[in-house]
Order: structure tokens, then sequence, then C-alpha cells
């Protein structure tokens, strides 16, 4: 029956946006309706490569294609903002890399008006508290994240320099829901002084969140506390508050956030809990019942050439979740910031530290220089550990950049690594993982139309004593040319090269590391506002990051195509 209702609904809701979308578009005036979108479509041929790994689901076993599509609708109207988007999976491995999905249907719609002082939005929402700590509703596509809050949002201007926004719904599981309830409420104000020499401003704000289980997801709790030993079994509770406190101070060159969050008692999974006492060694998760909190602060500085950015993290037991059974990226109902440099280079983008929810302090500091418009000089370091002083990730890196006018320009660095790949990969045993990696990138213009891009990177790691070679998969070489034809054409061919397997990479029959090349082929169009790429892909096991979330993904070898449009 619920079903049925659903299904009505969501007839009834495309035939009244489509009324709307129907009215002939001739001008800006609010009683003509405005209609935007943008379809998003990758589709994914499946070669199989069981020497690299990329076998044994079903896309290379057996369905060979696979695809993924967003069509997003954006309408307004007398007043009125009016979305909605048709999701497409067939055959998909984005949800689960190891498996296949396929599936479709209305994966967002949502009505918003503003009425004086009060905006009403109802439907699929996006929106966040503060930095995000204790509530974030968002979407990364690339990583098949869609945690919107499909419920309903009231703002209020209280005063022109302060507002107030209160909220509640479920938040979206794929094309369902998950059952427990959220809530919450926030207030943002605005605050300005000094003079035209000497200006300042602050913007304070405050957030509560309020997630209440459902009874199914309490009863799966009370299961599993059953078959646990008496020592670890505790009373779980149905509800979990989350506060937060933050201000953003910008005095001249310097801005300052600082954000404070707690979390009452709640049920989260530590996945390094269970311990063996017989052995003295970590055998898996475990279920706990712990209070959380977050102190989180930023401190940048720009001015004359020079920026200077300053964060540190301290995390303890502020894994948010609709229901604890949920892992990885799924179910989250807040966004801790990462404090990591987000790397855009293939290599050293290659080790990637996740956001530990359960136990995290961590440092970054950054400082950019440029000199005379031709010389830009980069510093970065980062450090995470854990709450008992242990090494989750350590990164230095520095660049420097000579662009001589529009013509041509050359940047060379160098990256340090030390990375818990235990903890990151939940590989038990296994040393932290040590790198170097040196890249250039070169850009030179040959005339208006025409360019050329070439990278090169190298990766070198450490040796791993225990299993006797290189830590891993071993040291690396990277090479890219890059060849565009403006305004329409990009052509890129790439190559990543095992140049000394390690312990991990692929071997051969005698179980010797072979030497193999993960090419990649290129191809972009873009006309307009349309974008097509056609693309060769092989490519190696690891970390795929975006928007500073990660997650690990097996080999990868097919073709791939995509096509990113708008009007």
């Amino acid at each position: 029956m619920q079903n049925k209702a659903k299904i009505c609904f969501s007839r009834a809701f495309i035939l009244f946006l489509t009324c709307i979308l129907g009215y002939p578009i001739y001008g800006q005036d609010q009683n003509v309706p405005v209609v935007s979108g943008n379809l998003s479509l990758n589709a994914n041929i499946f070669i199989r490569d069981s020497v690299i790994g990329a076998a044994n689901i079903p896309q290379y076993d057996r369905q060979l294609f696979g695809a993924e599509s967003w069509l997003d609708l954006n309408s307004s109207y007398q007043g009125f903002d009016f979305g909605l988007r048709f999701d497409l999976y067939n055959n998909s491995n984005l949800l689960n890399p190891n498996d296949s999905y396929s599936a479709e249907g209305i994966g967002r719609w949502f009505v918003q008006k503003r009425i004086d002082k009060l905006g009403l939005a109802a439907g699929y929402l996006y929106d966040q508290l503060g930095s995000g700590i204790i509530f974030r509703a968002y979407e990364e596509r690339p990583l098949a994240i869609d945690n919107a809050l499909i419920g309903l949002r009231l703002t209020y201007a209280l005063h022109e320099n302060l507002e107030l926004k209160a909220f509640t719904g479920r938040q979206k599981q794929l094309f369902d829901r998950y059952a427990s309830v959220i809530k919450g409420f926030g207030a943002e104000g605005f605050l300005a002084g000094g003079d035209e020499t000497d200006p300042w401003s602050m913007a304070p704000g405050i957030g509560f969140v309020n997630r209440t289980y459902d009874d199914a997801t309490m009863n799966s709790i009370v299961s599993t506390l059953n078959t646990y030993r008496e020592g670890d079994i505790f009373v779980p509770r149905y509800n979990a508050y989350a506060f937060t406190l933050y201000n953003t101070l910008n005095s001249g060159p310097f801005s300052w956030y600082f954000e404070s969050a707690w979390k009452t008692q709640d049920i989260v999974v530590d996945p390094f809990g269970s311990f063996d006492t017989d052995n003295g060694r970590i055998i898996g998760e475990k279920l706990v019942q712990q209070p959380g909190n977050v102190l989180y602060t930023s401190l940048s500085y720009a001015d004359k050439g020079l920026g200077v950015t300053l964060e540190a993290k301290r995390t303890s037991y502020f894994d948010f979740r609709t229901r604890p059974q949920e892992q990885l990226n799924l179910g989250i109902i807040n966004f801790l910031p990462p404090l990591t440099r987000i790397n855009t280079y293939r290599l050293t983008s290659r080790y990637a530290a996740n956001t530990q929810f359960i136990g995290e302090l961590a440092f970054l500091a950054d400082l950019r220089y440029a000199y005379k418009r031709k010389w830009l000089f980069g510093v970065n370091y980062s450090n995470m550990t854990n709450l008992f002083d242990e090494l989750l990730y350590r990164e230095w890196q520095g660049n420097v950049q000579y662009k001589e006018g529009s013509k041509w320009s050359v940047l060379g660095g160098l990256q340090t690594q030390v990375y818990n790949q235990a903890v990151f990969e939940f590989k038990p045993g296994v040393p932290n993982v040590e790198t170097w990696i040196p890249y250039l990138d070169f850009s030179y213009r040959l005339n208006r139309k025409k360019s050329v891009r070439m990278e090169f990177q190298a990766m070198f790691v450490g040796e791993d004593l225990l299993a006797g070679g290189k830590q891993d998969y071993g040291n690396w070489l990277f090479g890219m040319v890059e060849f565009t034809w403006a305004p329409n054409w990009t052509f890129a061919i790439a190559d990543m090269y095992n140049a000394q397997p390690g312990v991990a990479a692929p071997v051969d029959a005698e179980g010797e590391g072979l030497n193999i090349h993960y090419p990649r082929i290129d191809l972009y169009y873009n006309h307009k506002s349309s974008r097509f790429s056609l693309s060769y892909i092989k490519q190696v096991a690891g970390i795929v990051c975006a928007g500073g979330i990660c997650r690990l993904e097996p080999a990868f070898s097919g073709i791939r195509f995509n096509v990113n449009t708008s009007f």
C-alpha cells in the first residue's frame, strides 16, 4: 500500500511539473516559466583482464555493459522553484564496485517558495549546518553518494542579519528512504564593523540535530548485542542529539573559522573495537555506545601575493548515521572536513587518507607565495594520528611554478607520504607505506587555439621487510601528453607503469611480480554547453576521491563514454 502511494504521488508530481514546464518560454517575467536543466551520462564497456583483477564480477563475466544517468530539470514560476531529477542505473558498478545494480526512477524532486520573510521547501533537500559537522545533506555522484533529506524545511529572516532554520525528514536510500527520523534547527547571524581602512565582520551560528531510530533498526541492534560477551553489552538508546557552535571572523587579510560540536551517547561501529584477549590482537569491528565531540578550526591569511592556511581538527566517536549498520559512505548524516591536501595528479593522489570518525587528531599547513606574476611557490604539510598518537598519515609537498606570460609554464614538485594502509584499507599487519613522488607539469601554447601539456611523475616506495620486497604495488612511472585544439577538441594519452612490482602486485605463474602497463586514451569534444568524452582505460586498484571523500575501488579495464550538457 505504501509503495502504491509513493508511485501515485510521483506520477501526480510529474504531471504537475510537466504542466508548469509546458508553458512557452518568452522571458524572465515571474508569470513566464524559466526552465533549465542538465544531463549527465556515464557508460562503461567492461573488458575482462584477470591479470590486473578486473574480473569475477557480473559486468566482466556476462553483462559487459553498465551505465548511470541523471537528468535534472528546474523551473521557476510565479515565485515558486521546482526541481525534478530522473536517475537511471543499468548494470552499474558505481554503488558497489564488486556488484551490479539496475534501477530507474525519480531520484529527486523539490518545491520551494519565499513568502516575505518565510522560506518553505519540501521534497529532497540538500543543506547543512555550519561546516556540516553535525548535519550535511549532500551528493557526490562520482562516489555514488546521495544523502538528501526527504522532508520539509522552514527558514525565517528574524532580522536582516539573523536567519532561523528548522527541518525534519528521513534520509534518502537510493529510490527509497531510511526509516530513522531526523530533526534539526539552526540560527545564523552576521555582524560587521570598523571603517573602510580596517573593516571586520563575523558570522556566528548554532545548530541542533536529533536522530530517532525506527523499531526495525533497534531490533537489529539488540539482536547483534545478544551475540556479545557480557562485558560488551549495553542498553541501546533510540535518540541521539548533536549540537554545534561556530563562527567566522574576518578582519583585513585574516579569516578565522571555529566550530565545536558534541553528540550525546550514540551507537557507532568501532572497526577495530573487537579484541581477542587470549591472543592480544584486534579481530574485527564492534558496536559501542559513546558520546562524541569534534573541535575544528581554520585560520587563513591572504595579502600581497602571500597566502597561508592553518587547520586543526580533533574527532572522538563522531560517526553520525541513520543506522549504525551502514558503513563506508552510506547513511551518513554529517560531514567531517578532511585535513589533508586534495591532490590531483595520478600518483600523488594514489594514497589518500580517509576521515577517521572514531578518533583523529589532524593538522594541515599550506603556504603559497606569488612573485612578480611569474613565480609561484607552494609548501604543504599535513599530519594525522589517532587519539593514541599512532601515526595514520603524514605528507610533505613542495612545488614551484614558473609562467612566461600566456606562452608557456612549468611546474615541478616533490611529495613524500607515510600512509597507514592497515587502518585505511583494513589490511592488518601490513607496514605503513612510505612514498617519494617527484612530478613535472609543462604547458606550451602553440598558437591562439592549439596547446600541449605534458605530465611526468614517479613513485618510489619503501621496503616491506616482513614480506621481502617493495611495499604494496611497488614503484611506478607515469607520463601523459595532452593536446588541445580550442574550442572543441582535446586528446590525451597516458601510461602508468609498474616499474618495480611490490608484494601486492600481480604475479606470473612462477610468483614473480609483473611489470604491467596501465594505459589510458581520452578524446574530448566540447560544443557550446555540452561535453562528450570517449576513453579507453586500464586502471589499477586503489583509492578514488571526490570532494575530500574517498573510497577503495578494484581495478578497471574497459571503454568509458561520458556526456555532460546543460540547457
